[in-house]
């Protein structure tokens, strides 16, 4: 028997035979100018945006610029933008290369009572168009350069339908100042309405597009949220709409694989279809392009289109003369050690990926079955409650029912883990193959009683024990209770085992997974009501309106 602890310092054991298979973020700079709280209130560190909250979030940040460093709000928007929203890395570019640097890389340009070359004058000439207009049909940047209204605008539209409106530099030769977003937006909204509906909407999604701690929720079809996060990328998440993803990558969760195992192995179970399958049996990659060859002919000697002449028989480089028999100087039918040497390494890997593929796709097949599991226990919890019971507490059946969930799909993710972790693929050059293997069984006696505890979990959620007697419920109970624990225990170590004693000793390669959560990704919560923020908006509502003068 083998004794588990819970976090409460209480013990359990497992009765079962004894036969069976027992970053930290950068430090925030805290700056207190003008009671300005640059820190972000208590709860969640996760908080679903969606569309009608989107502008209050992007506010939010606007006004911590703006009152740090008393600016105007497309001033803060170009800084932001610039620094893909990164309020903490504006701070700490402000501190180590000080105000004009930051402003000067952003493209920002703040002159403070500048004079307006279009109001000394009553007719000015155009740079751009070489005409002679009146004053008031030019706009000054602040940069201080002016060209007049249409110019501007046609600079302006183009721009937009590029796609490059986030940051739209001034016409002036070598000026990097970025435009006011204001005037983009007056100019362009006087003659195309579209477009300037297009420049607000990419102003607003840059929040979430530009953004490293915002991503769009990958959900299909999708809900149209976004999640923000408050520490480092290395989550995973669940939307309010209940899609549970890695905020690293978008990918579906799939702790304790690292995003680029993850993407390794989902690339190889597509490498394995039947469509790969044909083009690897009817077809040879050129030597030279790499290109895919399919022969057409009865002669082994192929050319692709490419130029490149090959041997069909081995795939190596050769010359174009040949006869029917064979190749000028090339001779590949002589048996060599080393070609037996790869076939029977590509036959062991074959198999090793089979085996650690079949036991990752039996567990996801179980962990979807078991999906349908909820709505039975809602029956036995139902049928339970309805019985004359001194208790009338089933939280340790919902518990049990939702640690199985939990613990099932890091089981079955466990297994790509493991196909990379102890294979050539990535991690060769960091252990030696005597630490390997002892690492390799270590994990794997984890792993299977990690398995064997999750089955019998399983089985005592599958009993009807909504038919048994009170007394036979309640023994149901202790154990459904115990197993809950146990599996939640070695959950926990198998995480400390892969972050500790896998991952943590590497030294040429970094992979970093998503923590352990005993009680389950954490679900995103609603951002603050835009609605009680609109006392910081209104003196820059004028910006966020799209102005359309009719002529």
């Amino acid at each position: 028997m083998e004794d588990y602890a819970d976090s409460d310092n209480e013990y359990y054991y497992d009765d079962a035979d004894e036969d069976d298979d027992d970053r930290d973020s950068l430090n925030l700079i805290h700056v207190v100018n003008n009671n300005v709280s640059l820190t972000q209130g208590t709860g969640s560190s996760i908080k679903v945006i969606r569309r009608d909250s989107l502008r209050a979030a992007q506010t939010e940040d606007l006004r911590r610029i703006m009152d740090l460093l008393s600016l105007k709000e497309h001033h803060a928007r170009t800084l932001l933008i610039h620094y893909r929203w990164d309020v903490e890395k504006i701070l700490a570019v402000l501190v180590e290369r000080g105000k004009d640097k930051l402003y000067v890389e952003a493209g920002v340009r703040v002159i403070e009572h500048a004079k307006n070359p279009c109001s000394s004058s009553s007719f000015l000439q155009c740079d751009i168009c070489i005409e002679d207009r009146p004053a008031n049909k030019f706009t000054t940047m602040d940069c201080g350069h002016y060209f007049c209204n249409d110019c501007w605008t046609e600079h302006f539209i183009v721009r937009i339908n590029e796609g490059q409106s986030r940051r739209v530099k001034c016409m002036a030769h070598r000026c990097n100042a970025i435009c006011d977003d204001g005037k983009i937006r007056n100019l362009v909204s006087m003659r195309d309405y579209a477009a300037a509906e297009k420049f607000d909407r990419f102003l607003l999604e840059s929040y979430i597009d530009d953004n490293k701690r915002v991503k769009w929720c990958p959900s299909v079809p999708h809900c149209g949220n976004a999640i923000r996060v408050e520490e480092d990328d290395y989550f995973e998440v669940e939307c309010a709409c209940g899609h549970q993803f890695c905020f690293g990558c978008s990918s579906e969760a799939h702790s304790p694989c690292s995003c680029l195992m993850w993407e390794l192995w989902l690339k190889k179970c597509q490498d394995e279809s039947e469509t790969v399958n044909w083009i690897t049996s009817h077809t040879k990659p050129c030597p030279k392009c790499h290109k895919h060859v399919e022969k057409n002919g009865g002669c082994n000697l192929v050319v692709c289109v490419c130029g490149q002449a090959f041997c069909w028989l081995c795939g190596g480089a050769t010359g174009r003369e040949h006869t029917w028999s064979s190749i000028a100087g090339h001779s590949c039918g002589r048996f060599k050690e080393d070609d037996l040497q790869k076939a029977e390494r590509a036959k062991t890997e074959w198999h090793r990926y089979i085996h650690y593929h079949n036991r990752y796709k039996a567990h996801t097949d179980s962990y979807k079955l078991e999906a349908k599991l909820e709505e039975t226990i809602q029956e036995k919890i139902s049928s339970l409650e309805d019985r004359d019971t001194t208790s009338k507490d089933f939280s340790w059946v919902t518990n049990g029912l939702y640690r199985l969930f939990r613990s099932r799909r890091i089981l079955s993710y466990s297994y790509p883990f493991a196909y990379y972790m102890f294979g050539d693929e990535l991690f060769s050059n960091e252990m030696a193959k005597v630490e390997r293997e002892i690492k390799k069984n270590l994990f794997e006696d984890q792993q299977q009683q990690l398995e064997a505890n999750i089955e019998k979990l399983s089985m005592c959620l599958e009993e009807p024990f909504h038919t048994l007697e009170d007394d036979k419920v309640s023994e149901t109970r202790m154990r459904i209770i115990t197993m809950t624990t146990i599996v939640d225990n070695l959950c926990r170590k198998m995480y400390e085992c892969i972050e500790g004693d896998l991952l943590g000793p590497l030294e040429r390669t970094i992979h970093i997974i998503a923590p352990y959560r005993s009680k389950g990704l954490e679900k995103a919560s609603e951002l603050s009501d835009w609605r009680n923020q609109s006392n910081t908006s209104d003196r820059n509502a004028s910006s966020n309106v799209i102005l359309v003068k009719r002529i």
